[in-house]
């Protein structure tokens, strides 16, 4: 019976070792997808920011008026806010390559509307907010679509390395948009901005024609959902509330992303009440950098062992940062502490996306995506109504020479234009280190790595190969039988007589 047992271990090494390169094949193939999706979306960014960065330069040069420009900016914002979890829903139930194509073929007309209106003199800011929102409606279904893409496209193992890939192209659309966009400006206007921005996004979409995105299998949690587009965009706010952990872990970066609403908008005044507009600017290149130099870590770096700890704990750091940035009125050390702590954000977001995508089923990731940026996005509104009327009202006065905290406050971080704004800045990062400590004292959040299991990735194609092998994988079996019947018979037939 020796030779009955080393001939099932032979067929057992054998279906394991094509089991095994059919995986790696399949890997292969996946990551090569995301990276040809990947370079396509990296040229996009740099055009949606050229565009971003021209577009705000032309208006401010033609109205001299920041509430107009800020008009464009909501005009962009509120159709990703309002149709966010409804696209999400849709993007589960579409293709996802589908999706991202819709994206950016819609934000690409808009775009071509700008080019349209440029060149025949109609440029206005009634039509400017209409191309935008039009773009604004399309660019709801890309991250959604992108986020859910990535999971059937990478393994498990690489996710945190996918999202630092994500976050480094974000990174240098942010950083190259705006150097690109001022040569093009000084060249051809704001004319040869729009028309570069075309050629990228058909760039990106030469890219996403030419691959295919499997089809998640659908779920159990999938097939409960299922239900009218109302229904469907509710379960994804559903399905976050009843997970206790991944909703503490949305609210955080909710809060994180209030405080950034705030922070933002403080930067330019306060870099202004220390340097010329010259000096702001290139320390605020310089200070970029560190986005890009922490998206390349997050990229060729597997992640943090314990991922919320190491996400809470950039938290906390962050907020160290940003009370070190109110500390000293000096443009280099305000560049410096800012490119430390742009360096962590992406440590944290590809920690972040890595969670995700290991814990939330892949047909439903579409709309917890949506509900997820919709969440995130609605802070934003809340902290611009606030920031002015608190920075300027408030904290400048109490900062003023002889101002309420002159004597107290004043005699650590200097008083008189601009430390009003730097003290609000110290307060927020106080109150993103308390949340970060109160966040890691919530046992759903802190366990929420143990306590939901990981989602196994199934396609639909994998699926079909499990419940009908193709025609190779049966000849192949068909062989191995045969070649067995045969050592079985001459075993029984030289085995002694009982």
């Amino acid at each position: 019976m020796s030779t009955l047992a080393s001939q099932f271990d032979l067929l057992s090494r054998k279906a394991d070792n094509k089991s095994m390169t059919t995986d790696t094949a399949k890997e292969r193939s996946g990551l090569r997808t995301f990276l040809i999706v990947w370079a396509g979306q990296l040229v996009s960014l740099v055009g949606t920011s050229l565009t971003a960065f021209g577009l705000s330069i032309f208006i401010f040069q033609e109205t001299g008026s920041v509430t107009q420009l800020a008009m464009i900016n909501l005009a962009g914002l509120l159709p990703r806010l309002v149709l966010g979890p409804f696209a999400g829903a849709l993007v589960d139930r579409w293709d996802r390559r589908s999706a991202m194509l819709l994206s950016d073929l819609g934000a690409g007309v808009g775009t071509l509307a700008l080019v349209g209106l440029y060149y025949t003199d109609n440029l206005a800011l009634w039509n400017i907010m209409l191309a935008v929102g039009l773009s604004g409606v399309f660019q709801a279904f890309q991250w959604p679509a992108y986020q859910a893409a990535m999971q059937v496209l990478i393994p498990k193992e690489q996710f945190s390395r996918g999202s630092g890939l994500v976050q480094l192209a974000e990174a240098l659309g942010n950083i190259g948009g705006p150097v690109i966009a001022g040569f093009l400006i000084v060249a051809g206007g704001i004319g040869l901005i729009f028309a570069v921005d075309v050629i990228t996004f058909l760039f990106a979409v030469g890219t996403l024609v030419v691959v295919r995105f499997p089809r998640p299998a659908e779920s159990k949690a999938g097939a409960e959902s299922k239900g009218t587009l109302w229904e469907e965009t509710k379960y994804g706010f559903t399905y976050l509330w009843h997970r206790h952990g991944l909703f503490a872990l949305m609210i955080y970066f909710a809060m994180i992303n209030l405080a950034f609403g705030f922070i933002m908008p403080l930067f330019i005044p306060l870099g202004l009440s220390v340097a010329g507009a010259a000096e702001l600017g290139t320390a605020f290149a310089v200070a970029a950098t560190g986005m890009v130099a922490g998206s390349l870590v997050a990229s060729t770096w597997k992640g943090f062992s314990h991922k919320i700890a190491g996400i809470l704990i950039i938290g906390g750091l962050l907020g160290v940062t940003m009370v070190l940035v109110g500390g000293r009125a000096s443009i280099i050390w305000i560049a410096a502490i800012v490119w430390l702590a742009m360096s962590m954000i992406p440590l944290m977001t590809a920690s972040s996306q890595a969670v995700w995508l290991s814990k939330v089923e892949p047909d439903l990731q579409g709309r917890v995506a949506s509900v997820r940026l919709t969440v995130a996005q609605s802070m934003v509104p809340i902290a611009l109504l606030l920031v002015g009327p608190l920075a300027d009202n408030v904290f400048e006065p109490l900062m003023a020479d002889g101002g309420g905290l002159a004597d107290s406050i004043g005699s650590i971080i200097g008083t008189g234009d601009g430390r009003g704004y730097a003290l609000f800045f110290s307060l927020l990062g106080v109150v993103v280190v308390v949340m970060s400590a109160l966040a890691w004292l919530y046992k759903p959040l802190r366990n929420v790595e143990k306590d939901i299991p990981d989602v196994e990735v199934f396609t639909a194609e994998d699926e079909t190969a499990e419940g009908l092998p193709d025609a190779s994988a049966s000849t192949a079996t068909e062989k191995e039988t045969d070649e067995l019947a045969i050592d079985l018979d001459a075993d029984v037939t030289h085995s002694p007589a009982v």
